[in-house]
Protein backbone atom coordinates (compact mmCIF):
# COMPACT_ATOMS: atom_id res chain seq x y z
CA UNK A 1 0.00 0.00 0.00
CA UNK A 2 0.91 3.94 -0.87
CA UNK A 3 0.72 4.31 2.92
CA UNK A 4 3.52 1.74 3.25
CA UNK A 5 6.04 3.52 1.05
CA UNK A 6 4.84 6.64 2.91
CA UNK A 7 6.55 5.00 6.08
CA UNK A 8 9.89 3.81 4.55
CA UNK A 9 10.53 7.98 2.78
CA UNK A 10 9.76 8.74 6.34
CA UNK A 11 12.06 6.68 8.00
CA UNK A 12 14.79 8.06 5.17
CA UNK A 13 14.48 11.21 7.07
CA UNK A 14 13.99 10.42 10.28
CA UNK A 15 14.94 6.77 11.03
CA UNK A 16 18.61 6.13 9.61
CA UNK A 17 19.36 8.30 6.50
CA UNK A 18 19.58 11.65 8.04
CA UNK A 19 21.52 11.59 10.94
CA UNK A 20 22.22 14.91 11.39
CA UNK A 21 19.88 17.92 12.03
CA UNK A 22 21.00 19.92 8.88
CA UNK A 23 20.75 16.95 6.48
CA UNK A 24 17.41 16.40 8.23
CA UNK A 25 16.37 20.34 7.48
CA UNK A 26 17.68 19.97 3.86
CA UNK A 27 15.75 16.78 3.35
CA UNK A 28 12.27 17.65 4.62
CA UNK A 29 10.52 19.58 2.43
CA UNK A 30 11.77 17.36 -0.35
CA UNK A 31 10.38 14.04 1.40
CA UNK A 32 7.11 16.47 2.69
CA UNK A 33 6.43 17.09 -1.27
CA UNK A 34 7.42 13.36 -2.35
CA UNK A 35 4.56 12.26 0.07
CA UNK A 36 1.78 14.76 -1.08
CA UNK A 37 2.50 13.63 -4.35
CA UNK A 38 2.19 10.08 -3.68
CA UNK A 39 -1.42 10.32 -2.25
CA UNK A 40 -4.26 10.47 -4.83
CA UNK A 41 -4.90 13.52 -6.49
CA UNK A 42 -8.69 13.80 -6.29
CA UNK A 43 -9.86 16.07 -3.45
CA UNK A 44 -13.33 13.62 -3.13
CA UNK A 45 -12.15 11.88 0.16
CA UNK A 46 -15.54 9.24 -0.33
CA UNK A 47 -14.19 8.17 -3.82
CA UNK A 48 -10.33 8.03 -2.71
CA UNK A 49 -11.40 5.91 0.14
CA UNK A 50 -13.73 3.75 -2.34
CA UNK A 51 -11.02 2.76 -4.17
CA UNK A 52 -9.04 1.90 -1.33
CA UNK A 53 -11.46 -0.38 0.69
CA UNK A 54 -12.23 -3.38 -2.02
CA UNK A 55 -7.96 -3.86 -1.75
CA UNK A 56 -7.76 -3.60 1.90
CA UNK A 57 -10.78 -6.17 2.24
CA UNK A 58 -8.87 -8.31 -0.07
CA UNK A 59 -5.84 -7.62 1.76
CA UNK A 60 -7.07 -9.10 4.81
CA UNK A 61 -8.73 -11.50 3.59
CA UNK A 62 -6.29 -13.27 2.55
CA UNK A 63 -4.35 -12.84 5.40
CA UNK A 64 -6.80 -14.27 7.48
CA UNK A 65 -7.27 -17.40 5.38
CA UNK A 66 -3.97 -18.03 5.86
CA UNK A 67 -2.74 -17.03 9.25
CA UNK A 68 -5.97 -16.97 11.06
CA UNK A 69 -5.22 -19.67 13.67
CA UNK A 70 -1.72 -18.14 14.66
CA UNK A 71 -1.73 -17.21 18.15
CA UNK A 72 -0.73 -13.49 19.20
CA UNK A 73 -0.48 -13.86 22.75
CA UNK A 74 -1.52 -15.73 25.91
CA UNK A 75 -3.93 -14.65 28.44
CA UNK A 76 -3.56 -14.72 32.22
CA UNK A 77 -5.57 -14.43 35.08
CA UNK A 78 -4.09 -11.06 36.45
CA UNK A 79 -5.01 -9.47 32.48
CA UNK A 80 -8.45 -10.63 33.47
CA UNK A 81 -9.13 -9.44 36.72
CA UNK A 82 -7.03 -6.27 35.70
CA UNK A 83 -9.03 -4.74 33.19
CA UNK A 84 -8.01 -6.85 30.48
CA UNK A 85 -4.50 -4.64 30.17
CA UNK A 86 -2.33 -6.17 27.32
CA UNK A 87 -4.46 -8.39 25.95
CA UNK A 88 -3.58 -8.20 22.31
CA UNK A 89 -7.75 -8.44 21.31
CA UNK A 90 -8.43 -5.88 18.86
CA UNK A 91 -7.96 -4.47 15.72
CA UNK A 92 -7.37 -0.64 14.75
CA UNK A 93 -5.71 0.41 11.96
CA UNK A 94 -6.09 4.34 12.18
CA UNK A 95 -3.22 4.62 14.96
CA UNK A 96 -0.49 2.42 17.25
CA UNK A 97 0.72 3.14 20.77
CA UNK A 98 4.16 1.96 20.80
CA UNK A 99 5.21 1.91 25.12
CA UNK A 100 8.86 3.29 23.87
CA UNK A 101 7.88 5.73 21.12
CA UNK A 102 4.52 6.70 21.99
CA UNK A 103 1.51 7.06 19.59
CA UNK A 104 1.97 6.99 15.68
CA UNK A 105 -1.01 7.78 13.52
CA UNK A 106 -0.71 5.40 10.41
CA UNK A 107 3.32 5.05 11.42
CA UNK A 108 3.68 8.65 11.38
CA UNK A 109 4.95 10.03 15.02
CA UNK A 110 3.53 13.56 15.76
CA UNK A 111 6.49 15.46 15.30
CA UNK A 112 6.60 13.61 11.74
CA UNK A 113 2.91 14.58 11.27
CA UNK A 114 3.77 17.98 12.27
CA UNK A 115 6.39 18.14 9.60
CA UNK A 116 4.52 16.97 6.75
CA UNK A 117 0.70 17.63 7.14
CA UNK A 118 -0.77 20.90 5.39
CA UNK A 119 -0.91 23.95 7.81
CA UNK A 120 -2.67 26.62 7.39
CA UNK A 121 -1.44 30.37 5.80
CA UNK A 122 1.45 31.38 7.89
CA UNK A 123 0.77 29.05 10.38
CA UNK A 124 2.79 26.51 12.10
CA UNK A 125 0.52 23.55 13.10
CA UNK A 126 -1.00 20.49 11.24
CA UNK A 127 -4.75 21.22 10.32
CA UNK A 128 -7.11 18.36 11.58
CA UNK A 129 -8.70 18.08 8.21
CA UNK A 130 -5.07 16.23 6.97
CA UNK A 131 -5.02 14.37 9.77
CA UNK A 132 -8.18 12.66 9.34
CA UNK A 133 -7.67 11.82 5.60
CA UNK A 134 -4.44 10.81 7.02
CA UNK A 135 -5.98 8.24 9.41
CA UNK A 136 -8.69 7.30 7.17
CA UNK A 137 -6.96 6.79 4.12
CA UNK A 138 -3.35 5.99 5.28
CA UNK A 139 -1.98 8.58 2.48
CA UNK A 140 -0.78 12.35 3.69
CA UNK A 141 -2.64 14.60 1.48
CA UNK A 142 -1.96 17.68 -0.20
CA UNK A 143 -3.05 21.29 0.65
CA UNK A 144 -6.00 21.14 -1.85
CA UNK A 145 -7.10 17.77 -0.15
CA UNK A 146 -7.31 19.82 3.00
CA UNK A 147 -8.94 22.59 1.66
CA UNK A 148 -11.45 20.47 0.32
CA UNK A 149 -12.52 18.61 3.77
CA UNK A 150 -12.51 22.08 5.35
CA UNK A 151 -15.00 23.24 3.00
CA UNK A 152 -17.16 19.93 2.91
CA UNK A 153 -17.25 20.44 6.62
CA UNK A 154 -18.14 23.98 6.86
CA UNK A 155 -21.38 22.71 4.25
CA UNK A 156 -22.01 20.47 6.53
CA UNK A 157 -22.39 21.88 9.68
CA UNK A 158 -25.71 22.95 10.35
CA UNK A 159 -27.81 21.89 13.39
CA UNK A 160 -30.73 19.96 13.04
CA UNK A 161 -33.93 22.62 15.05
CA UNK A 162 -34.73 19.93 17.39
CA UNK A 163 -30.67 19.69 18.28
CA UNK A 164 -30.59 23.19 18.78
CA UNK A 165 -33.82 24.13 20.75
CA UNK A 166 -32.30 21.02 22.72
CA UNK A 167 -29.21 22.88 23.94
CA UNK A 168 -30.96 26.11 24.48
CA UNK A 169 -33.60 24.30 26.77
CA UNK A 170 -31.05 22.51 29.18
CA UNK A 171 -30.07 24.09 32.09
CA UNK A 172 -26.76 25.21 32.70
CA UNK A 173 -25.97 23.30 35.74
CA UNK A 174 -25.67 20.73 33.58
CA UNK A 175 -22.55 18.96 32.75
CA UNK A 176 -21.15 20.25 29.29
CA UNK A 177 -20.44 16.45 28.44
CA UNK A 178 -23.59 15.27 29.55
CA UNK A 179 -24.76 18.23 27.08
CA UNK A 180 -22.77 17.28 24.47
CA UNK A 181 -23.42 13.55 25.09
CA UNK A 182 -27.20 14.56 24.28
CA UNK A 183 -27.31 16.46 21.53
CA UNK A 184 -25.39 13.74 19.69
CA UNK A 185 -27.47 11.59 20.77
CA UNK A 186 -30.25 13.12 19.40
CA UNK A 187 -28.60 13.84 15.97
CA UNK A 188 -29.22 10.11 15.28
CA UNK A 189 -32.37 11.67 13.86
CA UNK A 190 -30.61 12.86 11.03
CA UNK A 191 -28.52 8.93 10.49
CA UNK A 192 -28.44 8.24 6.65
CA UNK A 193 -27.12 4.93 8.14
CA UNK A 194 -29.59 4.33 10.03
CA UNK A 195 -32.15 5.16 7.37
CA UNK A 196 -29.85 3.10 4.92
CA UNK A 197 -30.17 0.18 7.47
CA UNK A 198 -34.25 0.39 7.68
CA UNK A 199 -34.49 -0.22 3.69
CA UNK A 200 -32.70 -3.15 3.48
CA UNK A 201 -29.58 -1.75 2.18
CA UNK A 202 -26.94 -4.61 1.69
CA UNK A 203 -24.22 -5.00 4.25
CA UNK A 204 -21.63 -3.96 1.39
CA UNK A 205 -22.48 -0.50 1.74
CA UNK A 206 -22.91 -0.12 5.38
CA UNK A 207 -19.27 1.82 5.06
CA UNK A 208 -20.78 4.23 2.71
CA UNK A 209 -23.10 5.03 5.02
CA UNK A 210 -20.85 5.23 8.24
CA UNK A 211 -19.04 7.30 6.37
CA UNK A 212 -21.65 10.13 5.39
CA UNK A 213 -22.94 10.09 8.91
CA UNK A 214 -19.15 10.85 10.20
CA UNK A 215 -18.60 13.14 8.00
CA UNK A 216 -21.60 15.00 9.48
CA UNK A 217 -20.91 14.03 12.99
CA UNK A 218 -17.37 15.77 12.63
CA UNK A 219 -18.52 18.73 10.66
CA UNK A 220 -21.88 19.39 13.80
CA UNK A 221 -19.41 18.85 16.60
CA UNK A 222 -18.01 22.66 17.23
CA UNK A 223 -21.43 24.01 16.02
CA UNK A 224 -22.74 21.73 19.00
CA UNK A 225 -19.85 22.26 21.46
CA UNK A 226 -19.67 26.02 20.31
CA UNK A 227 -23.07 26.00 21.73
CA UNK A 228 -22.49 24.49 24.89
CA UNK A 229 -20.01 27.09 25.42
CA UNK A 230 -21.76 30.37 24.76
CA UNK A 231 -25.50 29.00 26.55
CA UNK A 232 -22.94 27.34 29.82
CA UNK A 233 -20.73 30.15 30.21
CA UNK A 234 -20.88 33.09 28.58
CA UNK A 235 -24.25 35.24 27.42
CA UNK A 236 -25.87 32.71 25.27
CA UNK A 237 -25.75 34.55 22.49
CA UNK A 238 -25.31 33.05 19.02
CA UNK A 239 -22.82 31.60 17.98
CA UNK A 240 -21.78 33.39 14.46
CA UNK A 241 -22.11 31.89 11.15
CA UNK A 242 -20.18 29.20 9.67
CA UNK A 243 -17.81 30.34 7.29
CA UNK A 244 -16.75 28.01 4.11
CA UNK A 245 -13.27 29.45 3.65
CA UNK A 246 -12.01 28.72 7.06
CA UNK A 247 -10.75 25.87 8.56
CA UNK A 248 -12.20 23.65 10.83
CA UNK A 249 -10.33 24.78 14.01
CA UNK A 250 -10.43 28.53 12.81
CA UNK A 251 -14.08 28.31 12.77
CA UNK A 252 -14.57 25.89 15.76
CA UNK A 253 -12.36 28.76 17.79
CA UNK A 254 -14.07 32.23 16.79
CA UNK A 255 -17.68 30.40 17.62
CA UNK A 256 -16.13 29.79 21.02
CA UNK A 257 -15.70 33.84 21.18
CA UNK A 258 -11.59 33.58 20.65
CA UNK A 259 -9.48 35.52 18.06
CA UNK A 260 -6.44 35.51 19.16
CA UNK A 261 -4.15 33.69 15.98
CA UNK A 262 -1.85 31.96 18.67
CA UNK A 263 -4.84 30.61 20.43
CA UNK A 264 -6.57 29.28 17.03
CA UNK A 265 -2.91 28.15 16.05
CA UNK A 266 -3.09 26.25 19.76
CA UNK A 267 -6.78 24.91 19.18
CA UNK A 268 -5.31 22.70 15.93
CA UNK A 269 -2.62 21.41 17.60
CA UNK A 270 -5.02 20.27 20.22
CA UNK A 271 -7.41 19.15 17.68
CA UNK A 272 -4.70 16.93 15.67
CA UNK A 273 -2.89 15.55 19.20
CA UNK A 274 -6.17 14.18 20.87
CA UNK A 275 -7.65 12.49 17.91
CA UNK A 276 -7.03 9.16 17.98
CA UNK A 277 -4.73 6.90 20.48
CA UNK A 278 -5.35 3.35 19.28
CA UNK A 279 -8.36 1.07 19.54
CA UNK A 280 -7.96 0.11 23.57
CA UNK A 281 -8.91 2.93 25.46
CA UNK A 282 -11.87 3.31 26.86
CA UNK A 283 -13.90 6.25 24.09
CA UNK A 284 -12.45 4.29 21.21
CA UNK A 285 -13.42 1.20 22.58
CA UNK A 286 -16.43 2.03 23.53
CA UNK A 287 -17.19 3.39 19.91
CA UNK A 288 -15.98 0.28 18.31
CA UNK A 289 -18.06 -1.70 20.77
CA UNK A 290 -21.58 -0.11 20.06
CA UNK A 291 -21.00 0.25 16.57
CA UNK A 292 -19.99 -3.63 15.96
CA UNK A 293 -24.18 -3.76 17.21
CA UNK A 294 -24.61 -1.75 14.17
CA UNK A 295 -25.58 0.73 16.12
CA UNK A 296 -25.06 4.53 14.05
CA UNK A 297 -22.29 6.62 14.19
CA UNK A 298 -24.33 8.99 16.67
CA UNK A 299 -25.37 6.42 19.14
CA UNK A 300 -21.81 5.07 18.58
CA UNK A 301 -19.78 8.01 19.49
CA UNK A 302 -22.48 9.26 22.18
CA UNK A 303 -21.08 6.00 24.15
CA UNK A 304 -17.92 7.15 23.74
CA UNK A 305 -18.56 10.43 25.37
CA UNK A 306 -20.12 9.43 28.34
CA UNK A 307 -16.74 7.05 28.42
CA UNK A 308 -14.89 9.80 27.93
CA UNK A 309 -16.51 11.80 30.53
CA UNK A 310 -14.88 9.83 33.79
CA UNK A 311 -11.96 10.99 35.42
CA UNK A 312 -9.80 8.00 34.91
CA UNK A 313 -10.02 8.76 30.95
CA UNK A 314 -10.73 12.57 29.46
CA UNK A 315 -11.95 14.14 32.50
CA UNK A 316 -7.96 13.70 33.79
CA UNK A 317 -7.02 17.30 32.74
CA UNK A 318 -9.37 19.33 34.69
CA UNK A 319 -7.81 16.98 37.68
CA UNK A 320 -4.37 18.10 36.89
CA UNK A 321 -5.66 22.04 37.33
CA UNK A 322 -7.55 21.14 40.36
CA UNK A 323 -4.26 19.28 42.34
CA UNK A 324 -1.74 22.25 40.82
CA UNK A 325 -4.44 24.47 42.27
CA UNK A 326 -3.45 23.03 45.51
CA UNK A 327 -0.44 22.86 44.95
CA UNK A 328 0.29 27.07 44.50
CA UNK A 329 -1.77 27.54 47.39
CA UNK A 330 -0.03 26.02 49.60
CA UNK A 331 3.45 26.92 47.99
CA UNK A 332 2.94 30.19 46.85
CA UNK A 333 4.31 31.16 43.49
CA UNK A 334 8.24 31.74 45.21
CA UNK A 335 8.57 27.92 46.13
CA UNK A 336 11.99 25.93 46.19
CA UNK A 337 12.34 22.70 44.50
CA UNK A 338 11.97 21.43 48.26
CA UNK A 339 8.79 22.52 48.80
CA UNK A 340 7.51 21.11 45.33
CA UNK A 341 8.96 17.83 46.81
CA UNK A 342 7.33 17.96 49.78
CA UNK A 343 3.82 18.23 48.30
CA UNK A 344 4.42 15.47 46.18
CA UNK A 345 5.38 13.17 48.92
CA UNK A 346 2.41 14.21 51.23
CA UNK A 347 0.14 13.67 47.82
CA UNK A 348 1.55 10.46 47.52
CA UNK A 349 1.64 9.11 51.27
CA UNK A 350 -2.21 10.22 51.06
CA UNK A 351 -2.92 7.48 48.92
CA UNK A 352 -3.29 9.57 46.09
CA UNK A 353 -1.64 9.75 42.93
CA UNK A 354 0.25 12.49 41.40
CA UNK A 355 -2.64 13.63 38.36
CA UNK A 356 -1.39 13.74 34.87
CA UNK A 357 1.53 11.21 35.84
CA UNK A 358 2.22 7.73 34.16
CA UNK A 359 0.24 5.89 31.63
CA UNK A 360 -1.57 2.14 30.89
CA UNK A 361 1.04 1.75 28.09
CA UNK A 362 3.38 4.56 27.71
CA UNK A 363 6.92 4.09 29.36
CA UNK A 364 8.63 7.25 28.55
CA UNK A 365 6.83 11.04 28.25
CA UNK A 366 4.00 11.12 26.40
CA UNK A 367 4.92 12.53 22.80
CA UNK A 368 1.47 14.64 23.18
CA UNK A 369 2.87 16.42 26.32
CA UNK A 370 6.10 17.28 24.66
CA UNK A 371 4.66 19.07 21.55
CA UNK A 372 2.69 20.84 24.04
CA UNK A 373 5.78 21.71 26.03
CA UNK A 374 7.50 22.72 22.91
CA UNK A 375 4.58 24.86 22.19
CA UNK A 376 4.34 26.76 25.35
CA UNK A 377 8.79 27.07 25.37
CA UNK A 378 7.91 29.27 22.06
CA UNK A 379 4.57 31.23 23.19
CA UNK A 380 4.23 31.57 26.79
CA UNK A 381 7.69 30.66 28.59
CA UNK A 382 7.49 33.05 31.22
CA UNK A 383 3.73 31.65 31.99
CA UNK A 384 3.62 31.30 35.98
CA UNK A 385 1.79 27.86 35.57
CA UNK A 386 3.99 26.45 32.65
CA UNK A 387 7.01 27.62 34.96
CA UNK A 388 5.23 25.59 37.81
CA UNK A 389 4.28 22.10 35.51
CA UNK A 390 7.98 22.42 33.50
CA UNK A 391 9.31 22.36 37.38
CA UNK A 392 7.12 19.65 38.32
CA UNK A 393 8.17 17.87 35.55
CA UNK A 394 11.81 18.09 36.76
CA UNK A 395 11.17 16.49 40.19
CA UNK A 396 8.22 14.21 39.94
CA UNK A 397 10.13 11.34 37.91
CA UNK A 398 12.69 10.73 40.13
CA UNK A 399 10.40 10.50 43.03
CA UNK A 400 7.98 7.81 41.55
CA UNK A 401 10.75 6.21 40.29
CA UNK A 402 12.13 6.08 44.11
CA UNK A 403 8.88 5.05 45.58
CA UNK A 404 9.71 1.98 43.10
CA UNK A 405 5.75 0.96 42.07
CA UNK A 406 5.42 3.32 39.55
CA UNK A 407 6.55 1.10 35.78
CA UNK A 408 6.04 5.02 33.64
CA UNK A 409 7.12 7.88 36.39
CA UNK A 410 6.76 10.05 32.91
CA UNK A 411 3.77 12.75 32.17
CA UNK A 412 1.19 12.28 30.11
CA UNK A 413 -1.09 14.51 27.93
CA UNK A 414 -3.07 15.99 30.97
CA UNK A 415 -0.58 17.13 32.84
CA UNK A 416 0.06 20.01 30.42
CA UNK A 417 -3.30 20.57 28.06
CA UNK A 418 -5.54 22.25 30.86
CA UNK A 419 -2.25 24.96 31.54
CA UNK A 420 -2.40 25.95 27.68
CA UNK A 421 -6.22 26.45 27.79
CA UNK A 422 -5.60 28.58 31.12
CA UNK A 423 -3.31 31.09 29.37
CA UNK A 424 -5.36 31.73 26.39
CA UNK A 425 -8.19 32.69 28.95
CA UNK A 426 -10.52 29.01 28.18
CA UNK A 427 -10.59 28.87 32.32
CA UNK A 428 -13.63 26.81 32.87
CA UNK A 429 -12.17 23.40 33.10
CA UNK A 430 -15.63 21.32 33.04
CA UNK A 431 -15.32 22.63 29.48
CA UNK A 432 -12.14 20.90 28.72
CA UNK A 433 -13.58 17.26 28.30
CA UNK A 434 -16.02 18.81 25.44
CA UNK A 435 -12.87 20.17 23.34
CA UNK A 436 -11.29 16.09 23.70
CA UNK A 437 -14.04 14.64 22.68
CA UNK A 438 -14.33 17.07 19.32
CA UNK A 439 -10.75 15.77 18.73
CA UNK A 440 -11.48 12.16 19.55
CA UNK A 441 -14.25 11.93 16.70
CA UNK A 442 -11.58 11.83 14.52
CA UNK A 443 -10.07 8.93 14.93
CA UNK A 444 -12.79 6.84 16.62
CA UNK A 445 -14.70 7.77 13.42
CA UNK A 446 -12.03 6.85 10.83
CA UNK A 447 -11.76 4.00 12.46
CA UNK A 448 -16.06 3.18 12.49
CA UNK A 449 -15.49 3.30 8.46
CA UNK A 450 -13.04 0.76 8.48
CA UNK A 451 -14.99 -1.53 10.87
CA UNK A 452 -17.89 -1.78 8.31
CA UNK A 453 -15.49 -1.35 5.43
CA UNK A 454 -14.40 -4.70 6.73
CA UNK A 455 -17.47 -6.11 7.35
CA UNK A 456 -15.51 -6.40 11.56
CA UNK A 457 -18.62 -8.65 13.42
CA UNK A 458 -20.17 -7.44 16.88
CA UNK A 459 -17.75 -8.14 19.46
CA UNK A 460 -18.61 -10.42 22.23
CA UNK A 461 -15.67 -11.48 24.44
CA UNK A 462 -16.57 -15.06 26.32
CA UNK A 463 -15.91 -13.94 30.35
CA UNK A 464 -16.43 -16.73 33.36
CA UNK A 465 -16.47 -16.77 36.65
CA UNK A 466 -14.23 -16.70 39.41
CA UNK A 467 -15.18 -20.35 40.39
CA UNK A 468 -14.89 -21.25 36.93
CA UNK A 469 -11.86 -19.96 36.70
CA UNK A 470 -10.48 -22.02 39.82
CA UNK A 471 -11.90 -25.20 38.41
CA UNK A 472 -9.71 -24.53 35.15
CA UNK A 473 -6.52 -23.98 37.01
CA UNK A 474 -6.76 -26.91 39.31
CA UNK A 475 -7.34 -28.95 35.98
CA UNK A 476 -4.53 -27.39 34.63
Amino acid sequence: MRSSLNIKLMSLLFDSGAKSDSLKKRLAPQISLILRQLSDSSTDLKSVLAAKIPKEQERVKNFRKQYGNTKVGEVTIDMMYGGMRGIKGLVCETSVLDPDEGIRFRGLSIPECQKVLPKAPGGSEPLPEGLFWLLITGDVPTDAQVKAISKEWAERAELPAHVVQLLNNLPTSVHPMSQLSAAITALNSESKYAKAYSSGVHKSKYWEYVYEDSMDLIAKLPVVAATIYRNTYKDGSGIGAIDTSKDWSLNFTQMLGYDDPEFIELMRLYLTIHSDHEGGNVSAHTVHLVGSALSDPYLSFSAGLNGLAGPLHGLANQEVLVWLQKLRQQVGDKYTEDQLKDFIWKTLKSGQVVPGYGHAVLRKTDPRYTCQREFALKHLPEDTLFQLVSNIYKVVPPILLELGKVKNPWPNVDAHSGVLLQYYGLKEMNYYTVLFGVSRALGVLASLVWDRALGLPIERPKSMSTDGLMKLVKAK
